[in-house]
Protein backbone atom coordinates (compact mmCIF):
# COMPACT_ATOMS: atom_id res chain seq x y z
CA UNK A 1 0.00 0.00 0.00
CA UNK A 2 1.20 3.59 -0.80
CA UNK A 3 0.09 7.07 1.25
CA UNK A 4 -0.20 9.59 -1.50
CA UNK A 5 -2.36 12.02 0.37
CA UNK A 6 0.09 13.35 2.91
CA UNK A 7 -2.31 14.75 5.21
CA UNK A 8 -3.83 10.85 5.90
CA UNK A 9 -0.04 10.95 7.75
CA UNK A 10 -1.14 13.78 9.79
CA UNK A 11 -4.34 12.58 11.26
CA UNK A 12 -2.56 9.34 12.01
CA UNK A 13 -0.15 10.64 13.84
CA UNK A 14 -2.37 13.06 15.71
CA UNK A 15 -4.05 10.18 16.75
CA UNK A 16 -7.10 11.46 15.53
CA UNK A 17 -8.81 8.57 13.83
CA UNK A 18 -9.61 8.05 10.30
CA UNK A 19 -12.42 6.91 8.30
CA UNK A 20 -11.37 4.74 5.65
CA UNK A 21 -13.61 4.51 2.46
CA UNK A 22 -12.59 1.43 0.95
CA UNK A 23 -12.83 1.22 -3.27
CA UNK A 24 -13.87 4.62 -3.11
CA UNK A 25 -12.95 5.07 -7.30
CA UNK A 26 -13.09 8.51 -8.45
CA UNK A 27 -15.11 9.92 -5.43
CA UNK A 28 -14.35 9.18 -2.11
CA UNK A 29 -17.25 9.80 0.49
CA UNK A 30 -16.98 13.05 2.03
CA UNK A 31 -15.33 12.90 5.56
CA UNK A 32 -13.42 9.93 4.33
CA UNK A 33 -9.79 8.57 3.56
CA UNK A 34 -10.16 7.24 0.05
CA UNK A 35 -8.68 3.45 -0.69
CA UNK A 36 -8.19 2.39 -4.02
CA UNK A 37 -6.13 0.26 -5.91
CA UNK A 38 -5.36 2.70 -8.70
CA UNK A 39 -4.49 6.45 -7.97
CA UNK A 40 -7.24 7.99 -9.42
CA UNK A 41 -8.58 11.63 -8.37
CA UNK A 42 -9.99 11.47 -4.64
CA UNK A 43 -7.86 8.59 -3.69
CA UNK A 44 -5.81 9.13 -0.84
CA UNK A 45 -4.39 5.66 -0.06
CA UNK A 46 -4.04 3.04 -2.89
CA UNK A 47 -3.91 -0.17 -1.34
CA UNK A 48 -4.67 -3.72 -2.82
CA UNK A 49 -7.43 -5.09 -0.11
CA UNK A 50 -5.62 -8.55 -0.84
CA UNK A 51 -2.60 -7.34 1.22
CA UNK A 52 -2.26 -6.39 4.61
CA UNK A 53 -2.46 -2.60 5.28
CA UNK A 54 0.65 -2.26 6.77
CA UNK A 55 1.21 1.44 6.66
CA UNK A 56 -1.93 1.48 9.04
CA UNK A 57 -1.37 1.33 12.61
CA UNK A 58 -3.31 -0.81 15.20
CA UNK A 59 -6.58 0.53 16.21
CA UNK A 60 -6.14 3.76 14.01
CA UNK A 61 -9.64 3.62 12.31
CA UNK A 62 -12.95 4.78 13.74
CA UNK A 63 -15.16 4.43 10.37
CA UNK A 64 -15.11 2.24 7.38
CA UNK A 65 -17.62 2.19 4.26
CA UNK A 66 -17.36 -0.03 1.56
CA UNK A 67 -20.11 -0.43 -1.35
CA UNK A 68 -19.79 -3.10 -3.84
CA UNK A 69 -16.17 -3.43 -3.13
CA UNK A 70 -15.63 -6.65 -1.49
CA UNK A 71 -17.13 -9.23 -3.76
CA UNK A 72 -13.78 -8.28 -6.02
CA UNK A 73 -11.85 -9.28 -3.29
CA UNK A 74 -10.24 -12.70 -3.57
CA UNK A 75 -8.73 -13.21 0.32
CA UNK A 76 -11.46 -11.88 2.20
CA UNK A 77 -10.60 -13.75 5.63
CA UNK A 78 -7.08 -11.89 5.80
CA UNK A 79 -8.78 -8.23 4.79
CA UNK A 80 -11.45 -9.08 7.62
CA UNK A 81 -8.75 -9.73 9.91
CA UNK A 82 -7.09 -6.60 8.89
CA UNK A 83 -9.82 -4.72 9.63
CA UNK A 84 -10.24 -5.85 12.44
CA UNK A 85 -6.58 -4.66 13.50
CA UNK A 86 -6.88 -1.45 12.45
CA UNK A 87 -10.39 -0.32 13.77
CA UNK A 88 -10.74 0.77 17.15
CA UNK A 89 -13.49 -1.39 19.87
CA UNK A 90 -16.02 1.06 19.07
CA UNK A 91 -15.21 1.76 15.54
CA UNK A 92 -18.41 1.11 12.66
CA UNK A 93 -18.29 -0.78 9.26
CA UNK A 94 -20.93 -0.21 7.09
CA UNK A 95 -20.70 -2.89 4.22
CA UNK A 96 -22.74 -3.15 1.19
CA UNK A 97 -22.84 -5.59 -1.39
CA UNK A 98 -24.29 -7.90 -4.25
CA UNK A 99 -27.01 -10.13 -2.64
CA UNK A 100 -26.59 -14.09 -3.99
CA UNK A 101 -30.01 -13.39 -6.20
CA UNK A 102 -28.88 -10.99 -8.20
CA UNK A 103 -29.01 -12.18 -11.58
CA UNK A 104 -26.50 -9.26 -12.60
CA UNK A 105 -24.17 -10.06 -10.36
CA UNK A 106 -23.15 -13.09 -12.46
CA UNK A 107 -22.38 -10.83 -15.42
CA UNK A 108 -19.29 -9.15 -14.28
CA UNK A 109 -16.35 -11.31 -14.76
CA UNK A 110 -13.96 -9.66 -12.29
CA UNK A 111 -16.36 -10.68 -9.25
CA UNK A 112 -15.38 -13.20 -7.16
CA UNK A 113 -17.86 -14.25 -4.48
CA UNK A 114 -21.39 -12.98 -3.40
CA UNK A 115 -23.02 -12.54 0.15
CA UNK A 116 -26.44 -14.03 1.65
CA UNK A 117 -27.52 -13.05 5.51
CA UNK A 118 -25.51 -14.78 7.15
CA UNK A 119 -21.93 -14.07 5.39
CA UNK A 120 -20.88 -11.97 8.27
CA UNK A 121 -21.88 -14.23 11.43
CA UNK A 122 -19.39 -16.36 10.20
CA UNK A 123 -17.06 -14.28 12.05
CA UNK A 124 -19.39 -13.67 14.69
CA UNK A 125 -19.07 -15.43 18.60
CA UNK A 126 -22.08 -17.83 18.41
CA UNK A 127 -23.89 -16.34 21.25
CA UNK A 128 -24.01 -13.07 18.70
CA UNK A 129 -25.72 -15.36 16.28
CA UNK A 130 -29.57 -15.34 15.59
CA UNK A 131 -31.10 -18.83 15.89
CA UNK A 132 -29.51 -19.99 13.19
CA UNK A 133 -25.69 -20.98 14.20
CA UNK A 134 -23.03 -20.93 11.51
CA UNK A 135 -19.50 -21.87 11.93
CA UNK A 136 -17.05 -19.24 13.54
CA UNK A 137 -13.71 -21.20 13.82
CA UNK A 138 -12.22 -19.68 10.45
CA UNK A 139 -10.50 -17.22 12.40
CA UNK A 140 -9.95 -15.85 15.76
CA UNK A 141 -10.96 -11.87 15.28
CA UNK A 142 -14.79 -11.64 15.86
CA UNK A 143 -17.57 -8.67 14.80
CA UNK A 144 -20.85 -8.29 16.00
CA UNK A 145 -23.37 -8.12 13.38
CA UNK A 146 -25.10 -4.62 14.37
CA UNK A 147 -27.68 -4.52 11.24
CA UNK A 148 -28.65 -6.24 8.48
CA UNK A 149 -31.19 -4.86 5.69
CA UNK A 150 -31.66 -5.94 2.51
CA UNK A 151 -32.54 -3.70 -0.62
CA UNK A 152 -34.69 -5.63 -3.14
CA UNK A 153 -33.68 -5.58 -7.08
CA UNK A 154 -36.51 -2.97 -8.48
CA UNK A 155 -36.49 -3.14 -12.18
CA UNK A 156 -38.99 -1.72 -13.35
CA UNK A 157 -41.55 1.35 -12.04
CA UNK A 158 -44.21 -0.63 -12.55
CA UNK A 159 -43.19 -3.62 -9.65
CA UNK A 160 -41.77 -0.87 -7.23
CA UNK A 161 -44.60 -0.21 -5.10
CA UNK A 162 -45.53 -4.22 -4.53
CA UNK A 163 -40.89 -4.15 -3.95
CA UNK A 164 -41.20 -1.30 -1.66
CA UNK A 165 -43.81 -3.49 0.65
CA UNK A 166 -41.89 -5.97 0.37
CA UNK A 167 -38.81 -4.90 1.06
CA UNK A 168 -40.06 -3.18 4.29
CA UNK A 169 -41.83 -6.25 5.55
CA UNK A 170 -38.30 -8.20 5.04
CA UNK A 171 -36.17 -6.15 6.97
CA UNK A 172 -38.37 -6.04 10.35
CA UNK A 173 -36.19 -8.63 11.21
CA UNK A 174 -33.86 -11.20 11.05
CA UNK A 175 -36.39 -14.04 11.08
CA UNK A 176 -38.19 -12.63 8.19
CA UNK A 177 -34.91 -11.89 6.06
CA UNK A 178 -34.26 -15.55 6.96
CA UNK A 179 -37.83 -16.46 5.07
CA UNK A 180 -36.95 -14.19 2.39
CA UNK A 181 -33.82 -16.03 1.57
CA UNK A 182 -35.31 -19.69 1.92
CA UNK A 183 -38.69 -18.73 0.19
CA UNK A 184 -38.89 -16.10 -1.73
CA UNK A 185 -35.66 -14.65 -3.10
CA UNK A 186 -35.76 -16.25 -6.50
CA UNK A 187 -39.24 -14.89 -7.13
CA UNK A 188 -38.22 -11.17 -5.82
CA UNK A 189 -34.65 -11.04 -6.12
CA UNK A 190 -32.23 -8.55 -4.39
CA UNK A 191 -30.04 -6.26 -5.49
CA UNK A 192 -27.79 -5.90 -2.29
CA UNK A 193 -27.27 -6.70 1.59
CA UNK A 194 -25.95 -4.17 3.78
CA UNK A 195 -24.65 -4.80 7.07
CA UNK A 196 -22.99 -2.73 10.24
CA UNK A 197 -20.60 -4.33 11.46
CA UNK A 198 -18.64 -3.79 14.99
CA UNK A 199 -15.10 -5.37 15.88
CA UNK A 200 -15.43 -7.04 19.25
CA UNK A 201 -12.35 -5.96 20.88
CA UNK A 202 -10.51 -4.86 23.45
CA UNK A 203 -8.68 -1.36 23.64
CA UNK A 204 -4.80 -1.56 24.16
CA UNK A 205 -5.42 0.69 26.78
CA UNK A 206 -7.92 -1.55 28.72
CA UNK A 207 -5.55 -4.39 28.06
CA UNK A 208 -2.64 -3.20 29.92
CA UNK A 209 -4.42 -1.75 32.34
CA UNK A 210 -5.63 -5.36 32.98
CA UNK A 211 -2.41 -6.78 33.11
CA UNK A 212 -0.74 -4.44 35.21
CA UNK A 213 -3.71 -5.66 37.85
Amino acid sequence: MCIINENVYSSLESGEGVRLNLGCGRRSREGFVGVDRLALPGVDIVADLNMPLVDLPDECVTEIYSRHVLEHVDDLLPLMAELHRVCRPDARIEIVVPHFSNPYYYSDPTHVRHFGLYTFFYFSDEEDQPRRKVPAFYMDQRFTVEDVKIRLLKRSILVRPMANAMEWLINRGIGCLDWYERSACWICPAESIRFVLRPKKVSEAVARQSLAA
